[in-house]
C-alpha cells in the first residue's frame, strides 16, 4: 500500500473511488469524440451491421468540403448572430437580477423560484407557450397590432434567430441568476458599507464592488453560454420546424443531425463537428480570458 501510494502520489482509495466515474467519462464522452475525429478523416456511411465496407482514409478532403458548403458556413453565421444576442443579455439579465434579488426585497424567494422555473420546465411545454405568443396571430402581435413584423417573427427570415436567441435566454436566465447569486453571497458587504461611506452611489458601488467581486462567475457564465448556445439543436427544432423558414435557423448541430442521419454522410457530419468543437474552444478560451481579467 505504501509503495502504491509513492507511485500514484496520492491514497489509492481515491483512485479507486474514482476510477467509475472515470470510465464513464470515457465511455460517454472520450471514446465518441476520437471516434468522431476518426470519422471526420474518412470516408464513412452508416450500413447494416456486419456488412465489410471499405473506409478509406481521404485526409481534409471531408475538412475541406465542410468548410467550403455554404450551407455549412451560413450554419456557423446563424449561430453566430445567435451568439452576439444571448451572451450579452445573458450576462447582462442575469447578473442585474441577482443584484435585485441578493437585495432585501419583498418576494424575493418568490421570484427566485419563479426565474428558476422556465429553466427546469421541459422545452416542449415553454416552446409550445412561445409559439402561442407569437404566432401570426398570437398575444404579442395582438398587442404590437400594426407594429407585428410580416411574416410573422418566427417564419421570418429576419427575426427567427433572434427569436430564438430571446427565448433561450429567458430560459436559461434562472440558472445563471443562481450562480451569480452564490458569487454574491461571498462579497464582503463591508465593502458596500465602505462605499456608501465614501459618498458612492449605486452605479459606483456596482462598478466598483460588484463587479469586480462577481468577475469568476462572470467568466463561469460566458464560457457556459458560449458552449451551450454554439451547440444550439433543441430551440431551432421546435421552434421553426428544423432550422426554417428556408433555412434561416439552422446551426451546425442541426446540419450535423440532418447530414448525418437523415442523409447518412456521418462522415461530412463529423468534419463540421469537429470544426464547431475548435471554434467553441477558441471562443471559450477568449471568453474566459476578456472577463477574468489579471490577477
Amino acid at each position: 500500500m505504501a509503495g502504491l501510494r509513492r507511485l500514484t502520489g496520492r491514497d489509492p482509495v481515491g483512485w479507486v473511488l474514482s476510477a467509475p466515474y472515470a470510465v464513464f467519462l470515457a465511455a460517454v464522452f472520450v471514446y465518441p469524440l476520437g471516434l468522431g475525429v476518426w470519422i471526420a478523416f474518412h470516408e464513412y456511411t452508416f450500413t447494416a451491421p456486419g456488412a465489410t465496407v471499405d473506409r478509406p482514409f481521404v485526409g481534409l478532403d471531408n475538412l475541406t468540403a465542410a468548410l467550403s458548403d455554404p450551407q455549412v458556413l451560413a450554419a456557423f453565421r446563424h449561430v453566430a448572430v445567435f451568439l452576439v444576442i444571448n451572451v450579452p443579455l445573458t450576462v447582462a439579465g442575469s447578473l442585474l437580477l441577482a443584484v435585485a434579488l441578493n437585495a432585501a426585497v419583498r418576494g424575493r424567494t418568490f421570484f427566485r423560484v419563479a426565474y428558476y422555473v422556465p429553466y427546469v420546465t421541459a422545452s416542449v411545454a415553454t416552446v409550445t407557450v412561445w409559439l402561442f405568443m407569437f404566432s401570426e396571430d398570437g398575444v404579442v402581435n395582438g398587442a404590437l397590432g400594426g407594429l407585428a413584423p410580416s411574416p410573422s417573427w418566427l417564419v421570418s427570415s429576419t427575426w427567427a434567430m433572434p427569436m430564438i436567441a430571446l427565448y433561450v435566454t429567458w430560459k436559461q436566465l434562472g440558472f445563471f441568476i443562481l450562480l451569480y447569486l452564490s458569487s454574491l453571497q461571498n462579497v464582503p458587504r463591508e465593502l458596500y458599507e465602505s462605499a456608501r461611506t465614501d459618498g458612492a452611489g449605486w452605479w459606483q458601488s456596482f462598478r466598483a464592488v460588484t463587479w469586480p467581486g462577481t468577475r469568476a462567475a462572470t467568466a463561469l457564465v460566458v464560457t457556459l453560454a458560449l458552449i451551450t448556445g454554439a451547440n444550439l439543436f433543441t430551440e431551432p427544432y421546435l421552434l421553426t420546424n428544423g432550422g426554417g423558414p428556408n433555412g434561416a435557423s439552422t446551426t451546425p448541430v442541426l446540419l450535423i443531425y440532418q447530414q448525418a442521419i437523415q442523409q447518412n454522410h456521418p462522415d461530412r457530419a463529423a468534419a463540421i463537428g469537429l470544426v464547431l468543437v475548435v471554434g467553441v474552444l477558441a471562443l471559450a478560451w477568449v471568453g474566459r480570458r476578456l472577463t477574468e481579467g489579471r490577477d
